[in-house]
């Protein structure tokens, strides 16, 4: 017996090994498998069972171990996960071990954190109940576990009890409870709150559910176009609690962490603890636990961030894409891989519906409608009556401003407070200033290892790269002309609060982003508090940009947003907008109205001007037009082969290699563009350039990067750089 094995590597896709003593029945595709692979036992992946092979039978190696005595992902995750590895153009085997929990990738037990669940028993229990009157604890311990009608686990019950172990074996002993080793959500803790119920929903709301009740069942893609604010978690929480009714489940990719909380509070508080989710800011142990309980069924609801695509589920019935516009659904190293996109072909292969929300719809999605691949359904209001707010652009030319705050947008920070409301600030840069200057020469603190300037981080005393992690003290002198008179110039967050705080000094302010919310659950906690109207001023960077909910936040002030305005990605005009109306939506979802100051030098901006007086479908279908005069996606397809390295030349020669390998092949409706220096043209030490593959339509450029990326492998200068083929890139930096 053969075995076709997926190992963590990139040089190639399966290797063969013998099965040994191992009987066929013993081992199927999706076990994992221990192997010795270049000297180093390695864990690898069952990918086929075969009786054929391409090589010698006597230069095979015999597997070491089978380490389950279950498939890790069932066939329809293999298939899949084979899919998008051609489709990518990545090696299987690290697209594979991507998809697992780093413990299960590390050879460790499917089910080593599962845990002892305690039931009631169901009969014979009159007699020994009254056992119990003499012991209040046994009694309360009992009634506890009684209630609970999907059992509670050690570790609920240690945080309701003081050492209940003893408790439990009496309880076992006179029969009242019994036990079973469930796969559960490791510290899923019951929940307190009581059982929130579901609003009445708006027509809109209401049809949108009945439409898309409609697609169970099946394959089907619908965009829910609603604005911001217009409820569209509860057209989710209507159709998640319809698949639940059916005992089937659901996969709700989110874009970033920090929507997270929010989202599985609400979740929880209306579907109770079947609620579960998959990100980052988990660890080791809490992923395995959540991935493994859906994969069982103990789990109906898992809410992830991208990696989340890969869960194994049981009975997956709905797929739901939150702000599915969001660029943060794209990994951006190693393995390439758009969620979303992941998403729509997961929904094929399980027969089953995908939603994509957003209030900004990526043009790729509205295009899709437009060609009749999508479904589209309109939240035209917002929920509850709140109206949309109203935008206003302040002129910054001429005007004198208090530290990059104009008088109008102070003027409208005093009556909102005044009134009792919350300010929400918006500034995309975080540290306090972002740029050192030398007063005398003009020239500014680099950082020494990329194409940036450092960052002043006042309150900690330091410049920082956010590009690389580089991290120093200011210089004493200008490291160019060595005089001694530098200037902070630009505003970041940090300065921003410092500024805030002197012009309201008696207001409680709230600075959110990725330094003042770096430890664990601070940004949750900060969230309540928000919620709680405990801070007045909110000054956040995009982890406030979209997705949260805070009904006493009427104005929200956007302090700088020309920097969108001049980029030379072509993405950049729709993210912007998107950027604008998403952080917008803030303003005003509450009974009182909300208004919105965006501050520029730049006024009579088409795209600024355009927001201010059409919705944002209009703005789409100029960005629409505007791309297929260009000939940019979605009216092509792209792929950008990145490669860097110490040495400038060793990363161009490589790609000069890479475009003499591709023009051959392509065809005349097919384009390769550069070598050219990447707009970020240095990062961490390594110069940056790439090679654009741009094609009319989908299937010539992979049937180019089919046969390419093997002769690219070959290559010499392939082992002196790094590089990465990017599929349906969605940055061009």
């Amino acid at each position: 017996m053969i075995l076709s094995i997926a190992i963590d590597s990139p040089v190639r896709n399966t290797f063969d090994y013998l099965g040994g003593d191992v009987s066929s029945t013993a081992v199927q595709a999706g076990y994992r498998v221990r192997v010795n692979f270049a000297g180093r036992l390695l864990t690898g992946v069952v990918i086929a069972v075969k009786d054929t092979t391409d090589f010698d039978l006597k230069k095979l190696k015999v597997i070491d171990a089978i380490l389950d005595d279950e498939p890790v992902f069932p066939s329809s995750l293999l298939t899949l996960l084979s899919r998008i590895s051609r489709y990518y153009h990545h090696p299987l085997g690290e697209v594979i071990f991507s998809a697992l929990p780093v413990k299960l990738r590390q050879g460790k037990p499917l089910d080593s954190n599962d845990q002892e669940i305690w039931f009631a028993q169901t009969t014979g229990l009159a007699e020994n109940i009254a056992t119990l009157k003499a012991s209040p604890k046994q009694r309360a311990l009992f009634t506890f576990i009684q209630t609970a009608e999907q059992g509670v686990s050690i570790t609920m019950l240690r945080e309701q009890f003081k050492s209940p172990g003893a408790l439990l074996k009496v309880l076992k002993s006179k029969q009242l409870i019994r036990s079973e080793r469930q796969a559960v959500m490791l510290h899923n803790t019951l929940s307190s709150q009581t059982r929130t119920t579901a609003p009445t929903l708006n027509e809109e709301q209401t049809a949108a559910v009945q439409v898309l009740k409609k697609t169970f069942g099946g394959y089907h893609t619908s965009l829910l176009d609603g604005v911001t604010g217009s409820g569209k978690t509860e057209v989710y929480l209507a159709l998640i609690e319809t698949i639940l009714a059916q005992q089937g489940q659901v996969l709700i990719i989110v874009p970033e962490i920090n929507l997270t909380p929010q989202l599985e509070q609400r979740f929880r508080q209306r579907l109770g603890n079947i609620v579960a989710t998959l990100h980052s800011g988990l660890n080791n142990s809490e992923r395995l636990s959540a991935w493994r309980a859906a994969s069982v069924g103990n789990l109906s609801v898992i809410i992830g961030t991208r990696s989340a695509v890969f869960t194994p589920f049981k009975s997956l019935q709905l797929i739901v894409v939150d702000e599915e516009h969001d660029t943060s659904l794209k990994q951006q190293k190693g393995f390439r891989y758009h969620a979303r996109d992941i998403a729509l072909l997961r929904a094929q292969i399980e027969d089953c519906p995908v939603v994509l929300g957003s209030a900004t719809p990526s043009l790729e999605s509205l295009e899709n409608v437009t060609q009749g691949k999508y479904q589209s359904l309109l939240l035209t209001q917002r929920a509850g009556g709140a109206k949309p707010p109203r935008l206003h652009l302040v002129d910054l030319r001429r005007q004198e401003l208090t530290e990059g705050l104009s008088h109008t947008l102070l003027e409208k920070m005093r009556e909102h407070i005044k009134r009792g409301n919350q300010v929400l600030l918006f500034l995309n840069r975080r540290g306090y200033t972002p740029v050192l200057i030398c007063h005398d020469c003009g020239e500014a603190v680099d950082c020494p290892r990329c194409s940036s300037h450092t960052v002043w981080h006042a309150s900690i005393h330091e410049l920082r790269c956010h590009h690389c992690g580089y991290q120093s003290r200011p210089p004493a002198a200008c490291p160019a002309c060595e005089k001694p008179d530098l200037l902070a110039i630009g505003l970041g967050t940090q300065k921003l609060e410092q500024v805030v705080q002197s012009c309201f000094p008696n207001e409680p302010v709230i600075r959110v982003d990725r330094d003042s919310m770096s430890k664990k659950d601070s940004l949750s906690e900060t969230l309540k508090a928000i919620a709680e109207n405990e801070y007045k001023i909110i000054i956040g960077t995009q982890l406030l940009a979209k997705g949260h909910d805070f009904p006493n936040i009427t104005l929200v002030g956007m302090i700088d947003v020309d920097q969108g305005l001049f980029s030379t990605d072509f993405h950049a005009p729709e993210r912007l907008a998107q950027q604008i109306l998403q952080v917008s939506g803030r303003a005003g979802r509450g009974d009182m109205p909300g208004e919105v100051v965006i501050q520029t030098h730049q006024p009579e901006h088409p795209l600024l001007q355009q927001l201010l007086q059409q919705p944002y479908s209009a703005v789409a279908s100029s960005q629409l037009e505007e791309r297929k005069e260009a000939g940019w996606p979605p009216y092509s397809h792209l792929a950008l082969i990145h490669a860097s390295a110490i040495d400038k030349e060793k990363a161009t020669q490589f790609l000069r290699e890479v475009r003499s390998i591709c023009q051959p092949l392509s065809p005349d409706t097919l384009e390769v563009l550069g070598p050219v220096s990447s707009p970020m043209a240095k990062i961490a030490g390594r110069f940056r350039f790439q090679l654009l593959l741009r094609a009319d339509t989908r299937q010539p450029l992979h049937q180019l990067l089919k046969i390419a990326r093997p002769q690219i492998q070959k290559l010499k200068a392939a082992r002196q750089v790094r590089w990465s083929i990017d599929v349906d890139s969605v940055d061009m930096n």
